[in-house]
């Protein structure tokens, strides 16, 4: 009986035996088809993997023009080659004017192959063989690895500086304007770089800056300064430390750079207008205090600058007062008004000295580019990174367009008149195109009745130091003897006799108006600064158009409201009154001789 039972209630045998057999076999097939599934999907992942290495990096193709030289290696080179690197060589110091950037390792095309430890030696010799032929050094920028494959060893590529030693006097000038609020420690940093002295924190520093007592006394600067820092051929400043006088700067400097310092209280706005339109500043340093952020006359400065396209890059000072979240505040509040839609800058924070290097050649080749500094004047902190910005930072005009200018007729700006006992009358300015040599003879105007005057120039100074021959684009200071100097003026030309210069009483300019109160009619007066000139105008008419309003654009005819000026078509217009602001630029001239009907 019981084996009746237990036969009976165990299921039906065949059942069962055939539906365990087929999961497992279904199983086993599950498994081998995960595991083929699996290693196609390894190998395309392997595949994937080799396909989407990292690209070599690379730079922009290497160009024709210009101061940048793309070099694979220079290693033992014959002699016939050896004579055509050293002429090549001297092709990019002159589109450099005195400077060249060699990147040693890179292919033509930009592709950074490296080097290995061995080549880049023989290399940089060769190089430095190179410039000692045409009269120049070299300076190590930096240094790089590039490892960009996994087969292959780490290779370097360099970035190298070559410098002309200066000959008779010709060492590359950039002008920096200097803009900030009032007390944002313009002067104090200016005083650290040119003396060579790192401030007390009570403002020791900017004493030897100030021109006037009520400066010294109020520690606000009112009127224009210039202060010059010099780097020799090896990359290494130059400046008042060591008793070194501005002859000696000037002798041992083949790059020198120039600070306008302007004034930043509101009282003052107007010279520091005249400063930005008048000296022509290759670049503009706005100074920002980290503790009280953008403040004041900040945002009006960095408006100036970018109207009239002047290259910008700020200095964050006195980051010793305050502690890192207030700097990191004041950098995010500056970030946050270069990217706003008006500025569409890229701001770029400088941390170390490869950040220095990399920011000097962006900001020269890129208008957007906007490097930012955070320093200390008292404690020196960062200070090296824009000490290294500044040697590196190239000239903006090209060998060719100076060259160009050189060609054309005599033209000096007047911005400066002084009387030096046993000298007599002194002007200092630009020379806006051609050569001037001691001796010259020029003339000079237009007067209030229109007229220009005949002079000789006496000798000529340049960065406080003599010098016989001046060129396009450089200033200086002519004595001009015994001329009377109650005949010259702030915004006269000193022209060739050649030259018939065109002198209006009337101009015609495109014009934006950025800011106006109320309405922008016939009959409105504004200050007007066109280069040197400044002026009181009065708005004749509008083309087209009976009044202006914030924001928009018209062609108006002004009338100097005192006496005639000499104007350069194309020039950049900029003018205010109280919170009236426009800017624009020449369209027409209408000659001082020429009557007009009345609109």
């Amino acid at each position: 009986m019981v084996g009746l039972d237990q036969t009976a209630a165990i299921p039906p045998g065949n059942s069962h035996g055939q539906g365990s057999l087929a999961s497992i076999r279904e199983k086993k097939s599950s498994k081998k088809s995960r595991a083929r599934r699996g290693k196609q999907g390894r190998k395309r992942r392997n595949k994937r993997k080799r396909n989407n290495r990292t690209p070599p990096p690379i730079l922009p193709p290497e160009a024709e023009e210009g101061n940048i030289e793309y070099k694979l290696k220079l290693v033992n080179p014959t002699q016939y080659r050896f004579e055509h690197l050293a002429t090549q060589l001297k092709w990019r110091l002159q589109e450099g004017r005195g400077e060249a950037v060699y990147q040693i390792g890179v292919e033509d095309n930009g592709l950074l192959v490296g080097l290995t430890e061995a080549d880049m030696k023989a290399s940089l010799k060769t190089l430095k063989r190179m410039a000692e032929k045409v009269g120049a050094d070299i300076t190590l920028l930096r240094e790089r690895e590039v490892d960009y494959c996994q087969d292959r060893n780490i290779r370097k590529i360099a970035e190298v500086l070559v410098r002309k030693v200066p000959d008779d006097q010709q060492f590359l000038d950039l002008r920096v304007a200097v803009l900030g609020n009032v007390d944002s420690g313009k002067s104090t940093l200016l005083g650290v770089l040119t003396q060579g002295e790192l401030d007390n924190g009570r403002g020791r520093a900017r004493l030897n800056l100030f021109r006037h007592l009520h400066e010294i006394q109020t520690g606000r600067t009112s009127s224009i300064s210039f202060e010059i820092l010099g780097f020799n051929s090896k990359g290494e400043v130059v400046n008042y430390s060591e008793s070194r006088t501005s002859e000696e700067i000037c002798e041992n400097s083949s790059k020198m750079i120039t600070f306008i310092d302007l004034a930043g209280h509101h009282k003052y706005l107007k010279t520091t207008v005249f400063g930005l339109t008048s000296y022509c500043p290759d670049f503009a340093m706005l100074v920002v205090s980290a503790n009280t952020g953008i403040a004041g006359t900040t945002r009006e400065h960095l408006g100036l600058a970018m109207a009239l396209k002047v290259p910008i890059f700020i200095v964050v000072s006195k980051v010793d007062l305050c502690s890192h979240g207030t700097v990191d505040r004041t950098v995010r509040q500056l970030e946050r008004v270069l990217k706003q839609p008006g500025c569409n800058k890229v701001p770029m924070l400088v941390l170390n000295s490869d950040d220095a290097v990399t920011a000097a050649q962006q900001f020269a080749q890129s208008a957007c580019i906007t490097p930012i500094f955070t320093l200390s004047s008292v404690s020196g902190e960062s200070l090296n990174f824009l000490k290294v910005f500044l040697n590196i930072l190239p000239p903006l005009s090209k060998s060719k367009e100076q060259e160009d200018l050189m060609q054309q007729l005599t033209e000096f700006q007047v911005d400066e008149i002084y009387s030096v006992p046993d000298v007599g009358t002194v002007v200092g300015g630009t020379l806006y195109s051609g050569v001037c040599r001691e001796g010259e003879r020029l003339v000079v105007g237009p007067t209030e009745e229109g007229r220009f005057l005949r002079l000789k120039v006496g000798s000529i100074q340049r960065n406080r130091s003599a010098c016989r021959v001046l060129k396009a684009g450089q200033a200086a200071s002519l004595a001009l003897g015994n001329f009377d100097r109650s005949l010259l003026r702030k915004g006269m030309v000193m022209v060739s006799p050649k030259m018939n210069p065109t002198i209006c009483c009337q101009f015609e300019a495109a014009i934006v108006l950025l800011f106006h109160a109320k309405t922008f009619r016939r009959g409105s007066q504004v200050t007007v600064h066109i280069g040197n000139v400044r002026q009181t105008a009065t708005v004749e008419y509008l083309h087209g158009k009976d009044e202006l309003r914030t924001g928009e654009r018209a062609i108006v005819r002004f009338r100097f409201i005192k006496h005639p000026e000499y104007l350069r078509l194309s020039a950049k217009l900029l003018f205010r009154e109280g919170v009236t602001k426009g800017i624009g630029h020449v369209t027409h001239l209408v000659p001082h001789d020429q009557n007009l009907p009345d609109y």
